[in-house]
């Protein structure tokens, strides 16, 4: 049979999880007072990084929000982008045959027209 281990400590890597673990750190820490193991860390102090737990919660579900409010956004944009896209090409299709002999007329709608050659592709020896 194998012994145990010291245990291993799990950190989440989730920022919320991560947010919520170091307020419990955090109110414990405050509870033990002067009495508080935490205390004798000299690299971190919790009385400077604790009060930052609040607001940096704040701004993780503020950004999580945004995110949520972008896809929302992208995915509405993309419904009537395409409707869109079609109707451009099909208006640059019927002015250039009505415009045939003048294409640059196309540019009165901003539409921008190439008339230069086309590159040939260099041949794959």
């Amino acid at each position: 049979m194998a012994g145990r281990t010291s245990g291993r400590v799990i950190i989440p890597s989730n920022p919320t999880e991560l947010l919520n673990l170091a307020q419990k750190i955090y109110d414990k820490h405050q509870a033990d007072g002067a009495a508080s193991p935490l205390n004798a860390m000299q690299d971190y102090d919790w009385t400077v990084d604790g009060p930052k737990i609040v607001p940096c919660k704040k701004n993780n579900d503020d950004a999580e929000a945004a995110a949520k409010l972008a896809e929302k956004l992208y995915r509405d944009r993309d419904i009537d982008l395409e409707p869109i896209k079609k109707i451009v090409k099909n208006s640059a299709a019927v002015l250039k045959s009505i415009y045939a002999k003048n294409p640059k007329k196309l540019g009165d709608y901003g539409l921008v027209v190439d008339d230069t050659p086309k590159a040939k592709k260099p041949s794959e020896d």
